[in-house]
């Protein structure tokens, strides 16, 4: 076996201690992970952190990675939700080497269950869903047996191929594994294996009305597929021991489960039952709002796949639940997209400003990098001329002290353009300030100034002639508190109602106009932009995907 060279600048997590224990014993040639989604809903961050946990493993060391869908309640799956889920772990850059369901299973597991018959350890109980929680007892008293517990084995048989038959309604039976009702883990309290549940299957159709319960199609399935290493959060941990018995009750390849801690978001939730009340009830736009964490919403919203890598990286492997803090993945979309994003200038809030001594109908072209990160050095021109647009809060009128940008009688740098000084101010009636006129100096071009002029300020702007309307939505955190689904109340009274901000009408530079989709820009002072899929060719939609600063902690000290 080739040696596995470990990392010096990182220590291993605890589950790749495992695994090189397992490999360098030769308990395993290869490692084998799954990623086991069940197809009831999109993706989320948390969802992120185990895709590059199982993904990253058989990267690193031989072996591979299959994705199975846990598709054994009918009810709540969809192949929507599989779609989507293929095309999430697509984007966040991996390959699995099988997709495969557990329904592929349904024939194998079926039998599993009857050999389990057959061994005496389970039988078909006819008790209500209630009669089963009030006899399995408490934590501190033992259960009941069941009445039906001691049906012979030919009749538990007959019972469970009549089940599968179709011929009893949903609930009137289950099959239960019989082990130890008096037992300390309440899940080995004779749990239930197999429920009738007459519901159209979005792959097998009608052709099964019995269906597994996770517990069981889980441990089998990971056998099935010769899973070395069965990976699982933290609240699995009760149900290992069933895991274990169930294998080595059927005798079948000896799979095993390790759990590692729910790493959770702050300023938001990720529970599937809260997400999906968040779109029905319509406080977000659906799945892929760009406030949710949903992966989709995550990639419209302008994250990267490289940064959400990243901040799964920096999290890491943990044994204990913890809340993360969503600056840290902010901080890791800024740090990618500082190096890719294409810088542009775009006015939010536009001042018109008249360059006096500019001759009218003039068009000069500024070169402006594209990215001053870039190792290539690439530039776009920029339309110049004697009308422009600056940010409306880029003037005052009675300036504090260093205050650097435009003000009467002040100068300032007009980006990869010309030094000019404020003449005029210009006032409608009501005394609302509605242009500047300005002049500007010839010789202080960028890139060619020899004007001897040093000025602190420096301002983005758009030439008004070449303006492109665009709509620009300022996407914030959805909650206003850390963490809002361990709050006292209702956690929808935590949303921020200042998530989104829109604004209808900016002005673009036209470099904007050949926007594409899998491109990410800096709109200069203002934060990292992405084109959203609402655009036209009318109208373009840009969301602001990260602020150029984590302005949010900010604003907490503040409050």
């Amino acid at each position: 076996m080739t040696e596995i060279k470990k990392e010096e600048e990182k220590s291993l997590n605890f589950i790749e201690e495992i695994i090189e224990s397992d490999l360098e014993s030769g308990k395993y040639k290869q490692i084998v992970t799954r990623f086991p989604p069940e197809p009831n809903g999109y993706l989320h961050i948390g969802h992120a952190s185990s895709i590059c946990l199982n993904f990253g493993l058989t990267a690193k060391y031989p072996g591979y990675t299959n994705l199975r869908f846990d598709d054994t309640n009918p009810v709540t799956e969809d192949t929507e939700y599989v779609e989507s889920i293929k095309g999430d772990i697509r984007w966040l850059g991996f390959t699995w080497k099988n997709e495969l369901y557990a329904s592929d299973y349904f024939g194998q597991l079926f039998e599993f269950a009857e050999l389990l018959i057959r061994k005496d350890l389970a039988y078909v109980d006819d008790s209500t869903s209630e009669a089963i929680a009030e006899l399995k007892g408490t934590p501190t008293h033992p259960g009941v047996n069941s009445p039906f517990r001691s049906r012979s084995i030919d009749e538990n048989l007959d019972l469970f191929r009549r089940m599968k038959a179709g011929e009893f309604p949903d609930g009137s039976k289950t099959l239960r594994a019989k082990i130890d009702m008096a037992h300390p883990n309440m899940l080995m309290r004779d749990p239930i294996l197999y429920r009738i549940k007459h519901a159209h299957h979005h792959r097998t159709g009608n052709e099964w009305c019995i269906y597994p319960m996770y517990d069981f199609a889980h441990g089998q399935s990971d056998s099935i597929e010769h899973i070395t290493h069965s990976l699982c959060t933290l609240e699995f941990v009760p149900h290992r021991e069933l895991y274990d018995w169930l294998i080595e009750m059927l005798g079948i390849y000896p799979s095993h489960q390790y759990e590692f801690a729910r790493r959770n978001l702050s300023y938001t939730v990720t529970s599937k039952r809260k997400l999906l009340q968040l779109v029905t009830e319509k406080h977000v736009t659906g799945w892929d709002d760009p406030r949710m964490p949903t992966i989709s919403a995550m990639r419209r919203r302008g994250y990267t796949p490289e940064s959400i890598r990243n901040y799964c990286d920096r999290i890491g492997i943990a044994k204990r639940d913890n809340l993360d803090d969503v600056s840290l993945l902010e901080f890791c979309v800024r740090e990618h997209l500082n190096k890719i994003a294409l810088r542009r200038m775009v006015v939010f809030d536009p001042l018109k400003v008249i360059i006096t001594n500019y001759p009218e109908g003039k068009v000069e072209h500024m070169s402006s990098e594209e990215n001053p990160e870039a190792a290539e050095g690439a530039v776009r021109d920029v339309p110049f001329s004697r009308e422009l647009y600056i940010e409306r809060e880029d003037f005052l009128e009675q300036p504090p002290k260093k205050f650097f940008r435009l003000a009467p009688g002040q100068m300032v740098r007009l980006k990869s353009a010309y030094i000019i000084r404020c003449d005029e101010v210009v006032k409608d009636p009501s005394g609302k300030i509605t242009a500047l006129h300005c002049s500007y100096i010839p010789e202080s071009r960028s890139g060619s100034d020899t004007s001897g002029i040093n000025v602190k300020g420096t301002l983005h702007w758009v030439s008004v002639p070449h303006a492109v309307s665009a709509e620009v939505r300022l996407y914030d955190r959805l909650f206003r508190v850390e963490d809002p689904g361990n709050e006292e109340g209702d956690f929808k009274d935590f949303i921020n109602p200042d998530s989104l901000e829109t604004i209808s009408h900016a002005y673009a530079e036209p470099a904007l106009l050949q926007s594409k989709f899998d491109e990410r820009y800096q709109f200069l002072r203002k934060g990292y932009f992405v084109l959203d899929k609402d655009s036209s060719e009318e109208n373009l939609v840009f969301n602001r995907t990260v602020t150029l600063k984590d302005a949010w902690a900010k604003e907490q000290k503040k409050s």
